[in-house]
């Protein structure tokens, strides 16, 4: 045994970290449009390290899976119950037009290259990369009339052999075809298309990359220098901001210097104000008997947004106007509202706009004036950096459980699985968080190396976990299985991914590549979608057809035992 095994042997972990770090650095080359994608890297770099006889416990791979896929749920849960509505038919005949043609790929190789029932039954598993089919075809095989028992016995062989030899493509297929193949052919920008519909999900809001930030802000400050004809001239400070709901003057300098301000403290001729508020309502109060001058060098002005959930009765039901005036009585300074969160999406703000209950109301304003405030709205929302360890166990616990349910159809048992039940309680979480702020919390840097990393791990543990049998029995058997399983991964995602485009009006690129990854419940390349779009969008339509793909793509184990053994 090398050095190297040896290693591996007594610390696997090594092996997996390695794989998560040459994968992702070879996943960075680009050759011209093409970019491998970190997740197709991992995969890759899984099946070399592989050969060196990694052993992990799968039950890693299946915890990590659920991180991953609770966190992805968690992300799209408010965008995910928005949109289901009638065009979702689409979607689900996308995934139903996906796993028949899968189904007839496979039996007509069976019959061109006269495969017994085990080795079509691989080529599907590996193939459509819908690991149940080796349970349910087994189970179909152990049950054959007039078939001896050693035939049996090959033909379930023969489901795992067709299985690895197949399963490496059916994994990276996918991926170069959501990520790249496609994209390229209809010359889409994943990344584009992502924004755009995330912004048409969210009322026109652009989303903002890594980085980037609205330049235009609503609220501003400026300064401007009392003439002797001003109307503030003898007024407080409290009279003049009570007047001024859009506006209010936070700062005064007087003879060079800042005076703090209380309820005492009155305007005098040549004060420099230093005024804050909404861009288009500065200019019409303090136009007259007034001169702009510069903001003085070295003036600070600290404010806080705080985030509050709108409780209190007296305040449901109130318009922005009525809250405004409510706000800003016995504060020195103005207290403003700046955003107005309702579903998981902010609303535009206008005087006649009503709150209700559980919105998420922002208030800039000066912390004392805010805190004077603050029991008249409701409760404070909790840190945008905790997470709510509490919703986040029992979401996972949920999921967990909703994974072990099981059922038949047509006497064929099908497992809902952990993947599977994560991502429906991940989906409720996300959704209740967007109506209860106050419960819930996964911030979106935690939810973002959950994703993230859950995925890694995953995707490395399927390469190194899969990487050996495959190699050494690609030598065994030739190269035709191994063709015949990438024709069984790619004719299916060209045929389906065009009836969905074309017949199927499914015309969103982004809804169309996750209907291509999850009509084959092909957890890999919907990662790699997620990499490419940069955030939630292709949720919604690949968990619709990932429901149906897992169902139908089980049952086609023991159909295909059926069909062949006839022959």
């Amino acid at each position: 045994m090398s050095i190297i095994e040896q290693l591996f042997a007594i610390s696997p972990y090594i092996a997996l970290f390695i794989t998560l770090a040459l994968g992702y650095l070879i996943g960075k080359i680009t050759i011209g449009r093409f970019v491998l994608g970190g997740v197709a890297g991992t995969l890759i770099m899984g099946v070399l390290i592989g050969q060196f006889g990694v052993q992990i416990d799968p039950g890693v791979k299946t915890i990590f899976f659920a991180l991953f896929i609770y966190a992805v749920g968690y992300q799209g849960g408010p965008q995910f119950f928005s949109a289901l509505n009638f065009r979702t038919i689409n979607i689900l005949l996308s995934a139903v037009v996906m796993t028949v043609t899968g189904l007839l790929c496979v039996l007509a190789a069976a019959m061109m290259f006269d495969l017994d029932s085990g080795t079509a039954a691989g080529l599907a598993a590996g193939g459509l990369t819908q690991s149940a089919i080796i349970g349910t075809a087994g189970d179909a095989i152990s049950q054959l009339g007039n078939v001896t028992e050693e035939a049996k016995q090959m033909m379930q062989t023969n489901v795992a052999v067709g299985y690895a030899v197949t399963y490496i493509f059916g994994s990276l297929g996918p991926i170069l075809m959501v990520s790249w193949l496609i994209p390229t052919f209809m010359k889409w920008d994943i990344r584009g298309e992502a924004i755009k519909l995330a912004e048409s999900m969210s009322g026109g809001k652009p989303e903002l990359a890594p980085g980037e930030f609205n330049a235009i802000t609503d609220l501003v400050s400026r300064a401007y220098k009392v003439d002797e004809n001003n109307p503030f001239i003898g007024r407080t400070i409290q009279q003049i901001n009570k007047d001024m709901l859009a506006i209010a003057i936070e700062m005064i300098a007087r003879d060079g210097s800042d005076i703090e301000l209380d309820k005492a403290v009155s305007i005098k001729a040549g004060d420099i104000v230093i005024v804050t508020g909404r861009r288009e309502a500065i200019a019409g109060h303090m136009g007259a008997a007034t001169s702009e001058v510069a903001i003085p060098t070295g003036t600070v002005l600290i404010e806080e947004n705080r985030q509050l959930i709108a409780k209190d009765a007296k305040l449901v039901g109130k318009t922005i106007a009525q809250i405004k005036a409510q706000a800003n009585i016995d504060t020195y300074r103005g207290v403003y509202i700046t955003d107005i969160i309702r579903g998981g999406h902010s609303q535009v703000i206008s005087a006649d706009f009503v709150v209700a209950k559980d919105d998420i109301i922002q208030l800039t304003g000066n912390a004392k004036d805010i805190n004077r405030v603050e029991k008249s709205i409701g409760k404070r929302l909790g840190s945008a950096f905790t997470t709510d360890f509490i919703f986040f166990g029992l979401g996972m616990v949920a999921g967990l459980l909703i994974g072990l349910i099981s059922f038949e159809i047509a006497g064929i048992p099908v497992t809902i699985g952990s993947g599977a039940g994560c991502l429906i309680s991940g989906l409720f979480v996300g959704w209740l968080r967007s109506r209860k702020p106050a419960i819930g919390s996964l911030p979106l840097g935690a939810s973002n190396f959950l994703r993230d990393f859950g995925l890694a791990v995953f995707v490395g543990i399927v390469g190194l976990q899969a990487g050996p049998e495959a190699i050494n029995t690609i030598k065994e058997h030739g190269l035709t299985l191994l063709f015949l399983g990438m024709a069984v991964t790619i004719i299916p995602q060209i045929i389906s991914f065009f009836i969905s485009y074309y017949v199927l009006k499914i015309k969103n690129p982004i809804e169309a590549l996750a209907c291509v990854s999850g009509g084959r419940s092909a957890n890999p390349a919907f990662a790699a979608l997620l990499e490419k779009a940069g955030n939630a969008t292709p949720v919604f339509a690949f968990t619709v057809t990932y429901a149906i793909a897992n169902v139908l793509l089980t049952l086609w184990g023991p159909i295909i035992v059926g069909i062949i053994s006839t022959q």
